[in-house]
């Protein structure tokens, strides 16, 4: 007769993260300080407790921001992207172990490990938002968080980040100056939001989470306030879909020679005519409304855009299989194409495609028959654009026209 116990799963919370906890505060707290100049406000509980916390999402920093506020260990949710890199993925999940989740997906697995992490007292943090922001603007938050928050029942607790667009948008490459912060604004019980519809906690969390960057209100200087900024733009107010191009302080439409100049102040100014945008949140708005006005039924069938890219199969949670080094990317009114010179390699028909996601500056992860493939391109690669052709098609081909959200 086998008396051997069967054992359960391995425990998520290890001894070994608030070991790593303690030397990343301290070699974090000072590169935090000197290469953000972020003032960050501690929570102060003298004997914190555990929390779901709730964070707008402005740098690819803030992770090591919010980890600064709260004493305990932090569990965070991070996209599969993190995990597909060999050995710097264990390594990451031998000493913080974040929560996996698949972007634009619905993850069961995800809600089970938050489940999991909860229970055995872990503090969970996460971006409702899923991205970070293009245009200093919080983005869409999925209506799904409510649920979330609601089935883990613990505290929750918003931090929010202000000022990181300005020291560090999405699409450059560089730290400007200036400065931000980071602090808990709001700590809501569980009793008390448990009171509420999923409706009412929804609108509560994404008012406290809302913060606008289109302001002047302070001064991020850097020689390249522009550079990079066709990452995330693509409609020109006189061409309307278009390629810019990017130097110092200046952008420009490739087609008809608009020339835009980024100030300090992230005010945006004409060069050689006037230009309807204060900031690159108002043309990033435009430039969505365009897209919402598009039926790409009616669009010619020829190359909209098209881009020199690599091509790799995503084995989730694992590694990356290059398909491709140098291949050239084409969008289509209902498809992308992958082409090695005048061979196509890969069709993604947006029927066929079940959603899509932007990770980083400049990759597009889309999702087709089970498999997951990753276009990356060189520094000036918008791959927003693609993303949000993708969404305008399924919209309508849903028959939701009015629908506004492009993916992000």
């Amino acid at each position: 007769m086998n008396n051997k116990k069967k054992k359960g799963p391995e425990r998520w919370l290890k001894p070994r993260h608030a070991v790593v906890k303690k030397i990343l505060v301290f070699v974090l707290g000072i590169y935090s300080a000197l290469r953000y100049r972020i003032r960050v406000k501690p929570l102060g509980e003298k004997n914190e407790r555990q929390y779901l916390i709730l964070f707008n999402h402005q740098t690819a920093f803030d992770q090591f921001f919010v980890g600064l506020v709260f004493k305990r260990p932090v569990y965070y949710l991070a996209s599969e992207d993190l995990f597909s890199n060999g050995f710097v993925s264990r390594l990451i999940r031998y000493l913080v172990n974040p929560i996996p989740i698949k972007k634009q997906t619905t993850d069961p697995r995800a809600v089970i490990n938050c489940i999991r992490v909860a229970r055995e007292g872990g503090t969970i943090a996460l971006a409702p938002e899923g991205n970070r922001t293009f245009s200093g603007q919080t983005v869409n938050i999925k209506p799904s968080i409510a649920q979330l928050a609601k089935h883990l029942r613990l505290p929750i607790a918003f931090v929010r980040i202000e000022g990181g667009y300005g020291v560090h948008p999405r699409w450059s490459d560089v730290i400007r100056g200036g400065g931000m912060s980071a602090g808990v604004s709001k700590i809501i019980e569980p009793d008390v939001f448990s009171a509420m519809s999923d409706k009412e906690l929804y609108e509560l969390i994404c008012k406290e989470l809302w913060v606008d960057e289109a302001t002047a209100y302070c001064e991020h200087p850097h020689k390249k306030q522009a550079e990079f900024l066709e990452r995330a733009i693509y409609y020109c107010p006189e061409c309307k879909l278009s390629r810019f191009e990017s130097h110092g302080d200046l952008i420009s439409c490739q087609k008809c020679g608009l020339t835009v100049r980024h100030l300090p102040s992230k005010e945006l100014v004409g060069v050689n005519g006037a230009f309807p945008y204060r900031f690159v949140a108002e043309w990033y708005n435009a430039q969505n409304d365009y897209v919402n006005s598009l039926y790409p039924a009616k669009l010619d069938d020829g190359v909209l855009m098209e881009d020199e890219v690599t091509l790799s199969r995503v084995i989730l949670y694992k590694k990356k299989e290059k398909i491709s080094a140098r291949a050239t990317a084409r969008l289509y009114r209902d498809r992308i194409t992958i082409s090695e010179t005048d061979e196509e390699i890969a069709v993604y028909p947006f029927d066929k495609v079940s959603c899509g996601a932007v990770l980083g500056r400049n990759k597009l992860n889309i999702y087709i028959d089970g498999e997951v493939y990753q276009i990356k391109g060189g520094k000036r690669l918008c791959a927003l654009k693609y993303l949000n052709l993708l969404y305008r098609y399924k919209n309508v081909q849903k028959g939701n026209e009015d629908a506004k959200f492009l993916g992000l």
